[in-house]
């Protein structure tokens, strides 16, 4: 549980010949399906058991390089990929077992090393908060809508809820040229996702058959592109919304993991849908997003930051639900 969250002291490892090391700055949280909660909570079947260093996502400075690295240097900003063996290319049983945060150490430390070829540039512009919020939700987002069947301007995108992930979504498919509907049950939370770049909200607490109204917005045709963070408690709902031969872009469960899924076949074959799970990217992929980040000057949504001692906050505060965007945890005090 979180309460078992504690701070230990160690020596400052030191990089070997690939190898950097990076003081870091700052990590975020990830709601992406529940997953910094339930691996804190010990219910996630890849992680590690006992000790683990939590956190995936970070932004750091490299304060030492090994010896054959030649591409990063002391003072470079750098974030971390989420599996740090995925550095291009289709995700693989390896490479999914590199992931920081559960099943290896993560980096809700003041230091760690990575392999040089695990790390990103991060974009001028923003602050190590800003940019600690990337690695997972963003290039998520970035997989989904601009991966193998990349979005086009004009192309209508449904985002469920405002977590982490929908959040770059929106973010990420307006600054695209996209249409973007964008749910919650939250008015307060539609009004921010209006102020982000979305055409359209719907309130599903209010509009229960939201799926009706998305296509009634989208004059019966359906949405190009759907990031689906609900799982089987909206994936029916999000099959009525999406077009005739468009995606589905499965991120999470937040919505429960128990559903009716008997129809699910004949949808996706009537509808000709893609149905794609999303295990979140590729370095090259987070290399890319950045460059869409930097040439739009994208600033992430930080709902709420907390220092390093306030760890078990920042977890209770992501377990509320209150927040809009990333709850990021301040790690370094310079």
């Amino acid at each position: 549980g979180i309460h078992n969250l504690t701070v230990r002291e160690f020596s400052v490892p030191q990089p070997k010949a690939t190898e950097v090391l990076v003081k870091i700055h700052a990590a975020s949280l990830n709601v992406r399906r529940f997953r910094d909660l339930i691996i804190a909570n010990g219910t996630y079947p890849a992680a590690k058991n006992e000790g683990l260093v939590p956190c995936s996502d970070m932004a750091g400075e490299v304060v030492a390089v090994g010896d054959a690295v030649a591409k990063w240097a002391v003072g470079d900003r750098v974030s971390a990929n989420f599996n740090i063996n995925h550095i291009f290319g289709d995700l693989t049983s390896e490479n999914k077992d590199t992931a920081l945060g559960g099943g290896i150490d993560g980096v809700l430390t003041e230091y760690r090393v990575f392999p040089s070829e695990s790390l990103v540039r991060i974009p001028e512009h923003l602050s190590y908060e800003e940019a600690s919020t990337l690695a997972c939700a963003a290039v998520t987002a970035y997989n989904a809508l601009l991966g193998p069947i990349p979005l086009k301007g004009g192309d209508w995108v449904l985002i469920q809820g405002t977590g982490g992930v929908s959040i770059f979504g929106l973010q990420l498919a307006a600054a695209s040229g996209a249409n973007v509907i964008a749910t919650s049950s939250s008015d307060d939370k539609l009004e921010i996702a209006k102020k982000l770049g979305a055409t359209h909200v719907i309130n599903y607490k209010k509009t229960p058959d939201w799926e009706k109204e998305v296509l009634k917005i989208t004059g019966g045709r359906g949405v190009d592109h759907i990031i689906e963070v609900g799982g089987p408690g909206t994936l029916n709902k999000s099959l009525e919304s999406v077009r005739i031969g468009g995606s589905v872009h499965v991120i999470g469960f937040v919505a429960g993991r128990d559903a009716d899924a008997s129809q699910l076949p004949l949808q996706v074959l009537f509808k000709a849908a893609t149905l794609r799970g999303i295990l979140i990217g590729s370095r090259t992929q987070f290399e890319d997003m950045n460059r869409l980040i930097d040439a739009r000057q994208i600033k992430p949504v930080v709902d709420s930051v907390f220092a390093f001692e306030q760890a078990q906050d920042a977890y209770a505060h992501l377990a509320s639900q209150k927040h809009v965007g990333k709850v990021v945890i301040k790690v370094s005090k310079n």
